[in-house]
Order: C-alpha cells, then structure tokens, then sequence
C-alpha cells in the first residue's frame, strides 16, 4: 500500500524559508512592525535548531522562533529587546538552561489546525532532548487595552484570565497549554499598544529534568571546526586582453584550491585592472562606465571558477549599472555549490562619488555558506561599527573586507578599524588589498596594501590577534587555519565577552531602510 504525503509537517526553519517567513509575517502583523528578512536570517543562523515552520501542502503557514538564555534572564526581569538581542536572537546563549520563546505566529486563514499547539510541542521536545530546566516567553494580552478600565489593573485582568471570567486569546491558549503565569513584564514591548506595553511572564517546567544533567553543548551548528581562508595581495599592472586578466585571477584560485582552501578573497576593485587593456586615459567617471561593460563575464568567470576549483570566492567588488543608470561598488560572493550573492559597498567615500559618480548600497546581510554565515564589508564599510555589528547580529562569524587604499594613512584607517571590529565582535577579518600601479588609471594610479587575516584578542588565538598576513607591497597571498570551535568558546566563556555582556536593553542596532 503506497503511503501517503503528509499535507502538514513541522520542520526546522532553513534558509530557503526566510522570505516566505518575512511575506507571512507582513500578513500577521498587521499592528506592529514585522520582521525584516534580516532578522529572520539571523534568528536561524543564531539558533537552528530553534527555529521551525509550519508547512501545509508546500506553503509555509507558521512560524516559531526560539532560543536559549541563562536562568538569570529567563526568570528575571527583563525586556523583549533585552532577552532576544532586538528580536535577531543574538542573545542566543548554547549552556543558558532554559529555552525562550521569541515569536510564535500563524497564517490567519490556517488557525483551525492546531498549529501553534504543534508549535508548542516541539520546544517541549527540544527542550527534553536537551534536558533544560523549561520554557519561558513573554505573553501577550491583545485586549488588554480594551479591558484594563473595567478590569482596573494588570494584576486583575490576569487574575480574571485565569479564573476564566475572561478570554485572552493568548494567555488561555497558553495555560491550556500547561504554561503558568509567574509575573507581570513592565514596558516589555512598548510598541504593543494592545498590550499597553505588558507581557505575563509564563514558564513551562520541564518535568524530566535532573538536576546533574544541565547541557553544557558547543551551538548546535552543521559548520566545521575549523575553516582555510587565503587572502589575496594583488598585483595591478598592464595586462593585454580579458583572457590576461582570467589567467592571473584563475591562477590564484588554483594556489587556494590546491592548499584545499575554503574562501579566497580578491581587493576591492582589482578589475580596474581591465582598463589597461585600452591604455588609454579617460576621465575618472568614464572609467566606471567602461568597466560595467564587463560585468557579465566577471560574474560567469567568477561563478564558474568557484565551481570548478571547489572554492568559495570572494570576488573583490566591481562597478555594476544599477537601474536608471546609478552605478553601485558591488562584490559577486560566489560560493562553490554554483550560487551567487552580490553585496555592494555602503559607504562611499567623497572622492569615490565625485571624481566615479559611484552610489552606496543599502542593505547588508549575512550570507549563509558551507562554512557558516559570513558578511562583507568593502574598504570604507569597516570604518562604520554599526553594520559590522549588524552582520555579526545576523549570525556572521567571518568579515570579510577587500580594500584598495593608496598610501599608508588610508590603509592604517582600514587595517585598525578591522581589528576593532574583530574585538568588538568576536570574530574573523579577512582583508584583502591591491599592490602595484596602472599609470593611466585616474584615481587608481598608485596602491598600499598589507593583507592579513585577523582574529580576536583572547588566549585561543594569535598573540597579536594576527592568524596570518602579508609582506606590504608585494604581490602574494596569505593563507590561514581559523577555528570556529575556538570563536563560540571564546564568545560563551572567554576572558572577556564582548557579545554576550551588551545591554540590549539599554541601546542597539536597528535598520531603518526597508528592502
């Protein structure tokens, strides 16, 4: 007897997901501001085992988010910000004993099948499979501001609720649900009108739990221990055809293949190296039209190369022609399964949007790879705290920075603020920068460059806080071991911890651009 598909399964969210979550939370929220695909993102990179989806005949219809906090927060005061880092997840804690609910929502046109109650079944099962303490989450109260002048206070409309003299669309649904209310949560969510900011703080307790059986694992991850990178220092000099400019870029990704490398990375604009082809002198803006013109064979090159060297590449930046003719710094992310991510540069600087007319970006997001979620930050990017900590909040645990600076001063500006960020962030820098000269090339016509792959400041890594880099000036690439085992040790029990130490309940990072 054949046996049939199953029309409604709970699963782990996956990346695949991120967008039909973000279009199913527009439709939820209807009264509140809806996550962002970057949030999603993050949640999942931060914790997937945390994460699932309701998926009805194909079509996600449900959605649950949540993580692990230490005892201290879960049954302390605390706010939404505070608990789940802003709602990204970053608080997400691998040894925190008890699980916490950060969002639960469902497809209106689907809230007749029991979703939420399967919802609440698998954090129960993850939370015995990991023999925690229990669950806590902050309940809403959507009638709350309706009722509260019949009622007179917090406190009586969730003495009524549990009485059952009233009906709380989420407080009895929780209760029902073996939860228990144990508090009252202040301005937890101030945006929620209907909750007039308050949350009854709930617990689930988990009845097989043993007290010598707390888990103390390393962050449930599909990622490898440790990951090769080789940062190139390249070389600008004349070169006579496109073919030129492939068999020097090839080259190099063969030296990272065959030093079995996971990502190598190229400078920020090292195709301008195209230009000497011509040899002839244009003006600065002219230049950036010309080179858009090869934009359809770097990024075939590119892609094709990951592919067949078994790499994933990290493809400098190169001006592309955006709509209505505005010109972006873009770097093609081409990873080694054949797939390609574009992440253009943010910042420009003044000279770049005179003298090139080039325009910054506006979005910046973590990108998901065999290795982990990583982030791209072009030269000038690096120098601005807040979107470094905005990929590190998505769930990036490498940076990686092509640059192009022409003298010392410029590269030291790139080269410092790289390992501020690595300390600030816990994690890795790769940069990555051009050498040599292209006479012709206004605004490209000399480079100072120093590569290096950069680490945190703590007793796990390099001395100087330095996994490997380059002699300046010279034409090389620099290559290195990095160990994400030694990242998430150092983020959960390191000398200091920068990430899990930050008062998310005091200040934060949000994206205000909608995309």
């Amino acid at each position: 007897m054949a046996k049939g598909k199953s029309k409604l399964i709970i699963r782990n969210a996956s990346f695949k997901d991120v967008k039909e979550i973000h279009e199913l939370s527009l439709k939820v929220y209807t009264e509140m501001p809806p996550d962002s695909m970057d949030v999603v993102r993050a949640q999942i990179n931060n914790y997937p085992e945390g994460h699932f989806v309701a998926e009805y005949e194909g079509k996600i219809v449900g959605y649950c988010s949540t993580i692990k906090v230490p005892e201290k927060i879960a049954l302390g005061k605390h706010t939404w910000r505070g608990a789940t880092g802003g709602g990204y997840g970053s608080t997400h804690d691998s040894k925190g004993e008890y699980l916490y609910g950060v969002d639960i929502f469902v497809d209106p046109d689907y809230r007749g099948l029991k979703i939420g109650e399967r919802f609440y079944k698998e954090r129960k099962r993850l939370c015995k499979y990991h023999r925690l303490k229990g669950i806590v989450f902050a309940g809403r109260m959507p009638l709350l501001a309706k009722r509260i002048k019949k009622v007179g206070s917090v406190e009586n409309y969730i003495e009524q609720v549990k009485a059952k003299k009233i009906r709380d669309p989420v407080l009895t649904f929780q209760i029902r649900n073996g939860f228990e209310i144990i508090g009252i949560l202040k301005d937890y969510l101030p945006i929620d009108r209907n909750s007039l900011g308050y949350a009854a703080h709930m617990i689930w307790k988990n009845p097989d739990y043993v007290e010598s059986t707390v888990s103390t694992s390393t962050p449930s991850t599909k990622m490898p221990q440790n990951v090769r990178v080789a940062t190139v220092q390249y070389h600008q000099r004349k070169i006579n055809s496109f073919e030129d400019f492939k068999t020097i870029f090839t080259y190099f990704v063969d030296v990272a293949s065959d030093y079995q490398c996971d990502f190598v990375v190229f400078p920020e604009l090292f195709t301008m190296q195209l230009l000497s082809i011509e040899n002839e002198p244009m003006r600065p803006h002219e230049s950036m039209d010309k080179l858009t013109s090869y934009t359809n064979d770097l990024r075939e090159l590119f892609s094709d190369t990951a592919i067949k060297y078994n790499v994933n590449i990290i493809a400098g930046s190169h001006p592309v022609k955006m709509d209505k003719n505005e010109i972006q710094n873009i770097c093609f992310i081409c990873l080694r399964d054949g797939s390609v991510y574009e992440q253009s540069k943010i910042h420009v600087t003044p000279n770049e949007k005179y003298w090139w007319n080039v325009s910054g970006g506006n979005k910046v997001s973590a990108i998901d790879t065999d290795c982990g979620p990583i982030g791209v930050l072009i030269c000038y990017d690096i120098q601005f705290p807040e979107i470094c900590r905005h990929l590190v909040d998505q769930g990036a645990n490498i940076l990686f920075v092509p640059y192009m600076t022409e003298e010392r001063h410029g590269y030291n500006r790139i080269r410092y603020c790289a390992q501020a960020r690595a300390i600030e962030n816990q994690c890795y820098v790769v940069m990555s920068g051009n050498v040599g000269n292209l006479p012709r090339v206004h605004n490209m016509d000399i480079n100072y460059a120093q590569s290096c792959i950069i680490t945190p400041c703590d007793f796990p890594f390099a001395r100087d806080g330095i996994a490997s880099d380059t002699t300046p000036n010279v034409e090389t690439i620099a290559i290195a071991d990095i160990s994400l085992e030694n990242l998430f040790h150092a983020r959960n029990a390191g000398t200091v911890q920068n990430l899990k130490d930050r008062r998310h309940e005091l200040y934060g990072v949000a994206w205000h651009k909608k995309y």
